[in-house]
């Protein structure tokens, strides 16, 4: 969601692995039964990320809830930016108010901003 666009929910699914176009992206890979969920995030928000949480594998059925926010300079004196990024991604088959429950797996990169 953007503050630009009044908060409008946007999200989106998909019966192949995604490949993503944006700063943040999600790196996903099938192997032996097993969906590998890893997040790369953007090298420019802060504060600085240097030890990352280990990629997630979820089972089918399982299900991965992912935040992670960041603070960006900027540019000629303009205020900080914030953002707040939740990825919720499922294996296999899903109800649609799968993610109003409590996920089976979540990572939480969230910091302090100042």
């Amino acid at each position: 969601m953007h503050e630009a666009d009044a908060f409008e929910p946007h999200f989106a699914t998909h019966a192949v692995l995604p490949v993503s176009d944006t700063d943040t992206s999600v790196l996903l890979e099938e192997d032996d039964g097993l969906l590998r969920v890893q997040l790369a995030v953007t090298p420019f928000g802060m504060p600085r990320r240097w030890r990352r949480p280990p990629a997630v594998r979820l089972a089918r059925g399982e299900w991965l809830r992912w935040q992670v926010n960041h603070r960006f300079a900027g540019s000629h004196g303009d205020a900080w930016t914030y953002r707040l990024d939740t990825l919720n991604i499922a294996y296999g088959p899903a109800p649609t108010d799968l993610f109003m429950g409590t996920p089976t797996h979540h990572v939480n990169e969230l910091a302090a901003l100042r």
